[in-house]
C-alpha cells in the first residue's frame, strides 16, 4: 500500500452501525473433548495461550474437518458452527474463550464478509500482543470489575483482528466481498463514504470520484474485488441497514426516507427482491 494513499477508517462506521458484544466464559486449561454447539447468532473467539489443540468439525460449512494448532493462536468462528476441541488428557491446553454476539447475526455485514473459520497464529500479528497481555493480566489475577474488563478487551481484540484481516484478507481465506473491497485503498474510500451516507444520491460517477478512478476502471475493479456492481452493493447496504432498523421497530416509511428510497413501496419492492418476502412478512417470520 503506497504511503501517499490516504486510507480512511474502514471499520468504525460498520462497527458503530452493527455492534458486537463479547462475554468471557472460560479461562484456563481444557482437557479431553470440549464441545461448542452451534447456536443461532452465537459466535466464538478462542485464544490458545499454550499447548496443542485439535479442532474437529462435523458437518456444517467447513471443508476442513480437522485443524491442528500447536502454537499460541486466535481462533474465530464468526457464525454458528459446531466445533470440538480435543486436548491431551494430562497436559491439556491453556485457553481464554469468549462468546460473541454480532448485531444482526449472519446478516451482519462483517459476519457475512468473513470465512466460517479464521485461524491466526499470534506470531503473524504482533500488533495484537498488548491487548492480549492486558487480557491475560485480567483473567489470571481477577480483581474488581475483571470480568467486565475482560469482555471489553475481547471486543478490542476482535477489532484488532478485523483490522488485520482487512490488511491481509487472502491470508485468512478471504478472496472476495467486503473485506477485499476495504483492502483496496481506492475502493475503501468509496465504500466508507457509502457506509457513512447511504441516503445520498450515489451515481457511478460520484463513487468513482471518491475512489479517484475513472468510471469504467472503478466499476470493473469494484466488481472484481467485491462480487457486486457498485449499484447493487449500495442497494444491498441500504437493505442491510433497513432490516436492522425494521427489526428495531422503526416505521417502514421513515426507514425508507432515511436510507434513500423514494418511498415505502420502493423499499418494499427492493426488500422482496432480496429476501423473497415483504418487510411485514419478514418481521412476522422473525417473531415466531
Amino acid at each position: 500500500m503506497a504511503a501517499t494513499e490516504a486510507v480512511p477508517d474502514r471499520l468504525s462506521t460498520l462497527l458503530e452501525r452493527f455492534h458486537v458484544r463479547a462475554a468471557l466464559f472460560h479461562n484456563g486449561p481444557l482437557c479431553g473433548r470440549t464441545r461448542f454447539e452451534a447456536q443461532p447468532d452465537r459466535a466464538f473467539l478462542h485464544v490458545l495461550r499454550r499447548g496443542e489443540l485439535r479442532i474437529e468439525h462435523r458437518g456444517g460449512p467447513l471443508a476442513r474437518r480437522r485443524v491442528v494448532v500447536d502454537e499460541p493462536t486466535l481462533v474465530l468462528y464468526p457464525r454458528a458452527v459446531h466445533h470440538e476441541f480435543v486436548n491431551p488428557p494430562r497436559e491439556g491446553a491453556d485457553f481464554t474463550c469468549a462468546a460473541l454476539h454480532f448485531d444482526g447475526g449472519d446478516r451482519n455485514p462483517i459476519v457475512a464478509a468473513l470465512p466460517p473459520l479464521v485461524v491466526l497464529p499470534l506470531r503473524e500479528a504482533p500488533g495484537l500482543h498488548p491487548a492480549l497481555e492486558l487480557l491475560s493480566a485480567e483473567t489470571d489475577r481477577p480483581r474488581c470489575g475483571s470480568r467486565l474488563l475482560a469482555d471489553r478487551l475481547f471486543e478490542v481484540l476482535l477489532i484488532q483482528l478485523l483490522r488485520w484481516i482487512v490488511d491481509h484478507p487472502q491470508a485468512t481465506g478471504v478472496s472476495g466481498g467486503l473485506m477485499m473491497g476495504l483492502h483496496d485503498p481506492r475502493l475503501a474510500r468509496a465504500l466508507v463514504a457509502l457506509h457513512a451516507a447511504p441516503q445520498e444520491e450515489w451515481s457511478l460517477a460520484r463513487m468513482a470520484k471518491e475512489a479517484g478512478m475513472s468510471r469504467s476502471a472503478f466499476a470493473e475493479t469494484f466488481r472484481a474485488a467485491t462480487g457486486f456492481t457498485p449499484a447493487a452493493y449500495l442497494t444491498d447496504w441500504r437493505l442491510t441497514l433497513a432490516s436492522a432498523a425494521l427489526r428495531a421497530g422503526r416505521p417502514q416509511k421513515l426507514v425508507a426516507a432515511e436510507l434513500g428510497f423514494s418511498n415505502g413501496s420502493s423499499l418494499s419492492r427492493a426488500f422482496k427482491q432480496r429476501f423473497g418476502c415483504s418487510p411485514r412478512a419478514w418481521l412476522d417470520e422473525l417473531s415466531r
